[in-house]
Parts: C-alpha cells; sequence; structure tokens
C-alpha cells in the first residue's frame, strides 16, 4: 500500500509518500510546500495546487493527516485547520480514503515517545526509512504520518471515506 502522510501548515506543509513492500517500509518522496507570504487564500490555493501535483504524480492509496493539537493560540489553530482543509479537499477529489492520527500517536508509531522533540522524529522516520537525513521537520512529520498509517494496517476506507484514530 502507498500512503501520502500530510503535515499539516500554511507556512510550511509536509507531504511524505511511504509504501509497504512485504515487511518493510519504502521511502518513495517527500516534499514541503512552502507557500510565499500573502493573503491566506492565495497560500491555500499554492497548497491546493501542489498537493494536486504531488497525487496525480505519485498515486497514492490513502492519505494520513496529522491531526489538529490543542493549541494556546485560537488563530494559529484556525489557519492550521485552513490548510487541513485543503489536504482533505485534495483526497476527497482524488478519491482517496483519509485517516487521522493525533500527534502523539504518529510519534509513538516510529518509536519516540508520544511527548518526543521534532528533532527525535526525524530520527527514527531516518532509521526506518534506511535515510542519511531529511531536510525539513516538515517533511519527516509526513512520511511519520505515513508510517503510522501503514502501522495500523487498516484496510482503505472507500473513496471518500474519512477516519479518525483516536486511540489504540
Amino acid at each position: 500500500m502507498r500512503v501520502l502522510g500530510v503535515d499539516p501548515g500554511t507556512r510550511h506543509l509536509g507531504l511524505g509518500l511511504v509504501e509497504q513492500q512485504g515487511g518493510r517500509y519504502v521511502h518513495l518522496a517527500h516534499f514541503v510546500l512552502s507557500p510565499p507570504e500573502g493573503e491566506l487564500s492565495e497560500k491555500l490555493k499554492y497548497l491546493y495546487e501542489g498537493m494536486r501535483e504531488v497525487v496525480a504524480a505519485h498515486r497514492p492509496e490513502a492519505v494520513a493527516v496529522e491531526g489538529v493539537f490543542y493549541a494556546r493560540n485560537a488563530r494559529s489553530a484556525i489557519v492550521l485547520a485552513h490548510a487541513r482543509g485543503v489536504a482533505l479537499l485534495v483526497a476527497a477529489q482524488a478519491g482517496l480514503g483519509v485517516f487521522e492520527y493525533p500527534p502523539a500517536k504518529v510519534k509513538r508509531a516510529v518509536g519516540a515517545s508520544g511527548a518526543a522533540e521534532k528533532g527525535a522524529v526525524s530520527r527514527m522516520v531516518c532509521a526506518l526509512l534506511s535515510l542519511e537525513s531529511i531536510e525539513r521537520a516538515d517533511s519527516a512529520d509526513a512520511l511519520a504520518v505515513a508510517i503510522c498509517h501503514l502501522n495500523h494496517a487498516r484496510p482503505a476506507t472507500p473513496p471518500g471515506g474519512y477516519t479518525i484514530v483516536r486511540r489504540s
């Protein structure tokens, strides 16, 4: 199964493609979409177009998205939710099932503690995918989300489906 992991953000949106081949995970690609400064609507358009290109070029079978964490700043949480909405829309338009995982579950899925720092997640993702390094934490987080979904070995949800995974 080929999964596109998404670490949502409007400054940097991480995307990571991982495929399960036999009993191992294979890194296919990772990207960071970084819209230019400007109006939120223009940033969202940039993210939409970039993510559509990635989905069309790499044809994932499912999309896994990191869930919204509880933020102290309501405005930041709302802006983040817009980026998540773009990811959900692109997946729905492509007929892909969408799965959401809480950040702590994603971290545990790659062998880090639920409270681990981004550097620890990046190191674990590199070890699991036999990579020397990953340039940005956004990409490492997106790859971790894809691995998390593959760890749960769920059958793909029918097109248009949306599953929220809260606890193991």
